[in-house]
């Protein structure tokens, strides 16, 4: 087992998985504490840097594409404060901090794990149910509807329309944007059958987000809807659970379909898949050993 434990939080690898708890002091920011620790398989996993400075240096995960429904929503554009796979790390545990990017490295490429795209989530995302009142509103999400409220600062003709209440099967997309600049940002949702061009300031599916502490809250809320949408290079077909199932790989080497077995697993325990998915995938891995 690997651990390093700052200030800015703790990460554990066993093997398997690295565990990533963020710290207790005052640096570290609302949106990681609101988050809370989290469980990455290596599955997941493309890579880790370590980046040494003057006075403190940064471990960096970079996961595979796709695996992630938080970076998914937000598109990567989490700023380096909120972003839960780095970690700040004191210049007196340089040492302890590449001994835990070489096991991780070591394990990549013992297990093989390839640093392509995902078409099935390997997180479950963030815990429902949650809310988040940034900007013009409060978006609130218990795992099958969302529901925006809105405040004083919004838009009258926005607000005249009361709050929203959207159910997951009517929302085609979610996207977080953080305010740059001069530029305002968003937390949106696209609904079908009533998708609009309208600025977030008038669109009554979007909270507006104008640069502010508690902005970053709203990715929380963004990565919770779209760990419960099909994911974006999912193949869709006409059957039923198997189609649900990430599709096995041409290949019979017997050391990928062990690796694939275990996959299932970190899927089925995240929640990502049912106990009838599981049970299928598993047993069409099985037929092929």
């Amino acid at each position: 087992m690997a651990e390093i434990i700052q200030k800015d939080g703790t990460w554990v690898f066993d093997g398997d998985a690295l565990r990533l708890t963020p710290g207790r002091d005052k640096s570290v920011s609302l949106v990681r504490r609101e988050l809370g620790e989290l469980v990455v398989p290596l599955g997941a996993l493309a890579g880790v840097s370590f980046e040494q400075g003057k006075k403190s240096g940064r471990l960096r995960l970079r996961l595979r594409d796709g695996a992630d429904p938080l970076l998914l929503a937000t598109g990567g554009r989490l700023t380096e404060p909120h972003d839960p796979y780095q970690l700040a790390v004191e210049s007196d545990r340089y040492g302890v901090a590449e001994y835990v990017a070489d096991e991780v490295r070591h394990a990549l490429t013992l297990d093989r794990i390839p640093a392509d795209p995902v078409d099935a989530y390997l997180l479950p995302g963030p815990a429902v149910p949650l809310s988040a009142s940034a900007g013009d509103g409060t978006a609130s999400f218990d795992g099958e509807r969302v529901r925006l409220e809105w405040n004083w600062k919004t838009e009258d003709a926005k607000a005249a329309g009361g709050a929203r209440t959207i159910a997951v099967a009517d929302i085609a997309e979610v996207e977080w944007h953080p305010a740059v600049g001069l530029e305002n940002g968003c937390l949106r949702f696209t609904v079908r059958g009533a998708a609009t061009k309208a600025p977030p300031k008038y669109d009554p599916h979007a909270v507006e987000l104008w640069g502010f502490k508690k902005d970053p809250l709203m990715a929380l809320v963004a990565a919770a809807v779209q760990a419960r949408l099909p994911h974006p290079a999912a193949a869709k077909g006409p059957t039923g659970v198997e189609d649900a199932v990430p599709p096995l790989e041409p290949v019979d080497d017997h050391d990928a379909l062990l690796r694939r077995l275990r996959e299932l697993g970190e899927l089925h325990r995240a929640g990502v898949l049912t106990d009838e998915e599981f049970t299928v995938a598993k047993q069409a891995v099985l037929r092929r050993m």
